[in-house]
């Protein structure tokens, strides 16, 4: 074997290595939903706690009003439970659509804190900091600006919290609500739903192991008030609370009965953007909780910290060495012995993909379709190779900020009427 087939080599070993994590994860997560599906939602109790639902919001004008209307329409206890919004240093109409609300619904429990440049303008982790200074609850619950919960959810995540006192959050269920808008947002859409029953519903079933998503969820107060809130540094605020809340011997549980819609880009440059600081977020958290991995203390974050460090390293590496050994064979540049040995693995992986993704978005109501089937395949051969550029892409931005100190910049999602 040359030098070049050792590499090939490797490359397969690894791409396959993380494959077949997926695969298992995905029979692990399916195999959750069927018992998800015969369980009964959980009960509130009878002293039922009072919850503050936070929503950071910057420039959120287009979506903003059906994002309060929909959480005033939650069938929790009116008397029970808050609205505060953090308009953040916008400078369209949010405000006085806001006020707009709070004066059509006088009587309710909602709150707008309008930031500046100098108080707010920081991103999210900062937003969700400033909230948490005024919340009354003991709950706090977590909602995008784009998002439009069903009726239910906020009862469900909090009576789900309240059945085990191990339980330091619960994350709900989120769906794309403009998934038919282009090709882009039909990917997206599989791809929530494949992640949420492999990345959750899997690790679940597996380790106990769950992570916040960033929104549709409740965390204790008690538990932010020990970690500090929010980390300010941190670009996947989500990922980064929920290793914290792990290393304090918590759990975060998952209740798919809590379901919330989103808005998700519906062209590349959005996504671009979107799915770059998500990169650069996790890579983050990697780092900072890279010295854990062989202490006891980093024990239930250890599978997280792999599997990132697998996907956003190993693979990634692997899967650029494989694609270029496949061009330059094709250019007659160079020649690997592995080569036909891999493109045949290369379509054994094709299929498993195809399969596993199909098997999980059954989970859903009017998803089991074959358009769907096609968008599945496709995705693999473009999507997939998206994502390689957009981790790329991230990776080098990351060092390159590290390197000349630069700040990360918040790069606000785009939102759609």
């Amino acid at each position: 074997m040359s030098v070049l087939d050792y590499f090939v080599f490797v490359a397969i070993l690894v791409i396959w290595g993380i494959l077949v994590v997926n695969l298992i994860l995905t029979m692990a997560g399916y195999t959750q939903y069927l018992k998800d599906a015969r369980t009964p939602a959980p009960e509130l109790p009878a002293e039922v706690p009072f919850v503050s639902v936070m929503v950071p919001a910057h420039n959120e004008g287009i979506v903003i009003v059906k994002t309060v209307l929909s959480l005033l329409n939650f069938d929790y206890p009116h008397d029970r439970y808050e609205i505060i919004v953090i308009n953040d240093n916008s400078s369209d109409n949010s405000a006085d659509l806001l006020k707009q609300i709070q004066d059509t619904y006088p009587q309710r429990n909602l709150e707008v804190i309008n930031t500046d440049k100098v108080t707010g303008g920081k991103g999210k982790s900062n937003a969700l900091n400033i909230a948490l200074k005024q919340a009354k609850g003991s709950i706090i619950s977590v909602y995008d600006a784009d998002n439009t919960p069903e009726r239910p959810a906020l009862r469900y995540l909090v009576a789900e919290l309240m059945q085990n006192d191990e339980f330091g959050a619960v994350i709900g269920k989120f769906r794309t609500r403009n998934k038919n808008a282009s090709l882009l947002t039909r990917f997206i859409n599989v791809e929530t739903l494949s992640f949420q029953w492999m990345a959750q519903a899997g690790q679940l079933r597996l380790f106990k192991l769950c992570t916040i998503p960033g929104t549709n969820y409740v965390i204790r107060r008690s538990l932010l008030d020990k970690i500090g809130g929010w980390d300010t540094k941190a670009l996947a605020e989500d990922t980064e609370i929920s290793f914290r809340v792990y290393r304090l011997g918590y759990r975060i549980n998952f209740q798919p009965k809590a379901v919330t819609w989103e808005q998700e880009p519906q062209t590349l440059d959005v996504w671009f953007h979107q799915r770059t600081r998500w990169v650069k977020g996790n890579i983050y958290v990697i780092l900072k909780n890279l010295p854990l991995i062989f202490r006891k203390t980093g024990r239930r974050i250890r599978f997280d910290l792999l599997y990132f460090l697998s996907v956003y390293f190993l693979l990634m590496t692997s899967l650029i060495l494989s694609d270029t050994v496949f061009v330059l064979s094709v250019a007659g540049v160079a020649h690997s012995n592995l080569l036909g040995f891999n493109n045949a693995l290369w379509i054994f992986a094709i299929l498993l993909f195809v399969i596993s993704t199909y098997v999980t978005i059954t989970t859903e109501k009017g998803e089991m379709t074959f358009s769907n089937l096609l968008v599945i395949i496709f995705m693999y051969v473009v999507y997939s190779q998206m994502w390689l550029a957009v981790a790329a892409y991230g990776m080098v931005g990351y060092i390159r900020e590290q390197v000349f100190h630069q700040q990360a910049k918040w790069y606000k999602t785009k939102r759609y009427q």
